[in-house]
């Protein structure tokens, strides 16, 4: 490059930076960001606020600085010993609670025992109407003979949780009416209400759980759940008819025929004698609706004769199992118990034979109710009106004198101040541990 051109070119060089300079000179200058300011102090609290300590003053650590600006470190919890430390005692002639006495109070579940009955009760006039419109200053209730005060008296309906137990063993012409019958069983109860069936013979069986009443399920269930009954026929165990007539291989076809050993010998035949578990189905329907909530009434309805032979269970272990869970028995009683006369006559026990007709001891003992039914409509009938009586009582609740600790039996007599009156309600209870939370 010449001397002209390096002329130039230094020439522009200063005026470069000259004119930056000038702009630079032009520049405004930045402003510093805002002074961070200290927070409005908490009303009603003095002092720093320090984590785990709270509000106060800090104390002070050696060298007259704050112990809260220098980080402390945790101490490790000492080793479980032995034994636990005795507790310490609360501050004697404090009035205020220490504050971790209060957080525990907070976080503590107080369990209170009690020990409070419920009764429902139906009262009928002496047509066998019910009577309404009574309150509980016409009620008084004694438990072992000692008049107990009612704390809660409700004439408000319950659901109803239904468990119902229907006879096979009947016989097929009282069984076919039993059949046409059982169509006006969901009709005889409500959305709110729930049911179960089960059915027995020789063994009980549960067609399905509890189920929704108006649900498509249990018209179903009870459809499957029909039966032919049984066929009796006159037994001839001895004279020429009673022996064997067809045999293979020098026995009798039918084992229940062959003669000798428990069934006879050769010049009579033992007749097998007829089963009729009721008492195993009402427990296993029991077992079932004890599992409902309390707040619903427990219904077992059973549509029997009431004849009773074969079971595991007896009657006092049913009875038991029933007024221990507040589990109410109700019936339609058909068949040959179901007749005029002859339903009352069924009533008694011959010793070391079968129970004709148990139904109405399970009824008076668990303050059910129970109609004798004979023809189809009558049956369709008593279903609405067993379902709307169990459902419309008056409920009655009050604290047993008796300790919480005593399992033994408590007699219950429900008494109305009215005259001519029916009152219908259990006769006792066994106390339940379940009751008392």
């Amino acid at each position: 490059m010449n001397v002209a051109g390096r002329a130039i070119a230094l020439a522009a060089l200063v005026a470069f930076g000259l004119g930056f300079g000038v702009l630079a000179q032009q520049q405004t200058p930045v402003p510093d960001a805002p002074t961070p300011q200290a927070p409005t102090a908490l009303p009603g609290v003095q002092g720093p606020i320090t984590p785990g300590i709270g509000a106060g003053e800090t104390p002070s650590g050696p060298g007259g600085s704050s112990s809260a600006s220098q980080p402390q470190p945790v101490q490790p919890p000492p080793p479980p010993a032995s034994q636990p430390p005795a507790a310490t005692a609360p501050p004697a002639n404090t009035q205020e609670t220490p504050p971790e006495e209060g957080i525990r109070a907070l976080n503590t579940v107080i369990h209170a025992q009690v020990n409070e009955v419920v009764v429902p009760v139906t009262v009928k006039d002496s047509k066998g109407n019910p009577v309404a419109g009574l309150t509980w200053r016409d009620f008084t209730v004694y438990e072992n003979n000692v008049r107990e005060p009612l704390r809660v008296f409700s004439v408000d309906a319950a659901p109803l949780s239904v468990a119902f137990v229907i006879d096979q063993t009947l016989p097929a012409n009282f069984m076919r009416n039993v059949n046409e019958s059982m169509g006006a069983i969901q009709g005889a109860l409500t959305p709110y209400d729930e049911a179960a069936i089960f059915t027995y013979t020789n063994g009980a069986k549960e067609w399905t759980g509890f189920t929704g009443a108006q649900g498509p399920r249990l018209p179903a269930v009870l459809s499957l759940a029909q039966s032919s009954g049984s066929d009796p026929m006159v037994p001839v165990n001895s004279g020429p008819l009673a022996g064997c007539n067809i045999t293979q291989n020098g026995g009798c076809v039918d084992p229940n025929l062959q003669p000798g050993r428990s069934t006879g010998d050769s010049t009579f035949i033992t007749i097998p004698k007829e089963i009729h578990t009721l008492n195993d189905a009402i427990l296993r329907a029991a077992k079932e609706l004890s599992t409902r909530p309390k707040e619903r009434r427990r219904i077992i309805y059973v549509i029997s004769d009431g004849k009773e032979y074969g079971s595991k269970a007896t009657w006092k272990e049913v009875v038991r199992y029933l007024q221990t869970n507040n589990i109410a028995v109700y019936a339609t009683v058909v068949g040959e118990s179901a007749r005029w006369g002859e339903g009352w006559l069924d009533r008694f026990h011959l010793p070391f034979e079968m129970y004709d007709n148990i139904l109405y001891k399970y009824v008076a003992a668990t303050g059910g109710d129970m109609f004798s039914e004979g023809g189809v409509n009558n049956m369709e009938k008593s279903y609405a009106k067993i379902a709307d009586e169990a459902r419309n009582q008056y409920t009655l609740v009050y604290a047993s004198h008796e300790s919480i600790y005593d399992d033994k039996y408590r007699s219950i007599d429900v008494r109305v101040d009215r005259p001519n009156v029916v009152v219908t309600a259990k006769t006792g209870y066994y106390p339940s541990a379940q009751e008392y939370k």
